[in-house]
């Protein structure tokens, strides 16, 4: 008798097969939306190589530079300028961001803000935010670019060189955006960009801190674009721009086998890709735009290939302590 009644209890748990297919009806349903919503995105993409977003403006906008006191930094503060956007200018060699605002002044832009600031100190980072908030109010646009690059093998990095590295490459961008993230989500209004690297997509020799870093802004600011999309409407934006060796003096001895191809960047060049992904919403991308194709491809191929591709295009940097 206790036998029959477990027999009985074990069929009352089981499911009939309208049961299950209500079950899975869901999945197929989304599964079928997905294939809708992706190939639709694939055409979007496709389109848009063709008929690419016109430049949003910055005539209105407040922008924050980090680094504005020389190379990639300066050349950003005075192109938003150029276009008519109120500049704040971070940095923490205060003769150089100086430099940046006569330099504005001088082409005819509005009169900038400037501040020192060490953006590795999460302290300082929060002080100086609170001062440009009562001076000029809330920023709208965040343009994270400083960063340092020592290049040597890793055994010849010391402790505090990497643990620099990470805290003016990585930790920078967590305090800058802890300090205004929550203002740009208030206003529903802003956008942050954030300076990864050629380096940050593909690990290369003497420079091992420094690709972890990069890679690592990527990856933070995948995880963010992913949290702030919780919000169905999210008005956020995030771009990650990855250049490859640019001339301001960061990178000592390159060598390439492409030079044509795969020359060192000009700052202003490099500052205006930059300009224009953020103006056109571009989530990621590398300058020049084809090295990230050749990344996915490349992602594709079995891990000795893939090395091979790499090895192919001889392109890095000696060691800046060699003679």
């Amino acid at each position: 008798m206790e036998c029959k009644n477990k027999q009985n209890k074990s069929l009352g748990r089981t499911k009939t097969v309208g049961q299950q297919i209500l079950e899975i009806l869901p999945i197929i349903l989304d599964f079928f939306l997905l294939i809708i919503q992706v190939n639709y995105h694939i055409m979007e993409a496709i389109y848009r190589i063709f008929k690419p977003l016109d430049p949003s403006p910055v005539n209105n906008e407040l922008v924050l530079v980090t680094g504005a006191g020389h190379g990639i930094g300066r050349e950003l503060a005075l192109q938003y300028a150029s276009e008519g956007a109120t500049l704040v200018l971070w940095d923490i060699n205060e003769e150089g961001n100086q430099s940046t605002a006569q330099a504005i002044l001088k082409n005819g832009g509005a009169k900038p803000y400037t501040y020192t600031c060490d953006v590795s100190d999460r302290q300082s980072v929060l002080n100086v935010a609170r001062k440009v908030k009562e001076d000029i109010g809330d920023i709208s646009i965040l343009i994270n670019n400083a960063g340092i690059m020592p290049a040597h093998p890793l055994e010849e990095h010391t402790e505090e060189e990497i643990k620099k590295i990470m805290s003016i490459n990585v930790l920078a961008h967590f305090w800058t955006i802890e300090a205004f993230l929550p203002a740009m989500k208030k206003n529903n209004h802003g956008h942050i960009v954030a300076l990864s690297s050629v380096a940050g997509i593909a690990g290369l020799p003497n420079l091992v801190p420094y690709c972890a870093s990069k890679f690592a802004v990527r990856g933070l600011m995948e995880s963010l674009m992913d949290e702030l999309n919780w919000n169905p409407y999210n008005n956020v934006k995030l771009t990650s721009v990855c250049p490859y060796m640019v001339d301001t003096g960061l990178c000592k001895k390159p060598f390439v086998r492409f030079e044509n191809a795969l020359n060192l960047l000009e700052p202003k060049y490099v500052a205006a890709q930059i300009m224009h992904a953020q103006r056109t919403g571009i989530l990621e991308c590398t300058i020049p735009r084809f090295l990230l194709t050749v990344n996915y491809v490349t992602r594709l191929l079995p891990t000795k290939a893939a090395s091979k591709v790499k090895a192919f295009f001889e392109s890095g940097v000696h060691s800046d302590k060699g003679t």
